[in-house]
């Protein structure tokens, strides 16, 4: 990841936390690079997939191991995703070719998490439709930087947004059986996430026009 991305992150709150710095600075100060972090989170997005794809098979203890290890590979995902930035800016490792270690892995990340959370809950179509809109909220959001305009992270469904709706969809199919609901919490959730993508490309892509024609 590149110093430059400095001006361009996200608005995280928990950056400026004591528990994140610490973890940055403890990271940066055993040679760990931003790009390997941004890889790891690559990782994590995978275990999680996988844990999910297992969901449908599997019962009791299994199961809720299972949804544990999902819920555990998205913020594992996630808290990749703030320390590679911190490495990168705040430490100054940042390279050149932080750009795209800062971008390619959340794509695959958003994609293989929903496509699998799709698979668990018998809704493999929607899970598919959910990933490939995460990847165009963020196409539209680098659309607009390469006219030169400032990077638009709003929501209502960003990348912080859907894997928290799919981490709390998670949670709740811990209990799902004491009810007999099965996966139904994660079905809403990839609906949620999915009109919650789509209605977010409008909005930026609305935003993205009004800046060019301000131009």
């Amino acid at each position: 990841m590149s110093n430059e991305l400095l001006d361009i992150r996200r608005p995280i709150r928990s950056r400026s936390s004591a528990w994140a710095t610490k973890s940055a600075k403890f990271l940066a100060a055993r040679g760990i690079q931003p790009n390997q972090i941004s890889v790891a989170s690559m990782a994590f997005a995978a275990v999680g997939a996988m844990a999910f794809l297992l969901v449908p098979h599997v019962t009791g203890f299994l199961r809720v191991f299972a949804l544990l290890v999902a819920i555990g590979g998205i913020q594992g995902r996630l808290l990749c995703n703030l320390f590679d930035g911190m490495v990168a800016v705040e430490h100054g490792a940042g390279g050149p070719d932080g750009p795209f270690w800062n971008e390619f892995p959340d794509r695959v990340s958003d994609f293989l998490l929903l496509a699998a959370a799709g698979i668990a809950c018998d809704m493999i179509w929607v899970g598919l439709m959910a990933g490939a809109l995460a990847i165009f909220v963020a196409y539209v959001r680098e659309l607009g930087r390469a006219n030169a305009l400032p990077a638009d992270y709003g929501g209502p469904m960003a990348k912080q947004h859907r894997m928290g709706v799919l981490t709390f969809a998670a949670a709740v199919c811990l209990f799902e059986p004491l009810w007999g609901a099965g996966t139904f919490a994660l079905k809403a959730a990839l609906i949620i996430i999915t009109l919650g993508c789509a209605l977010t490309i409008y909005l930026r892509s609305k935003r993205l026009i009004e800046g060019l024609r301000a131009q």
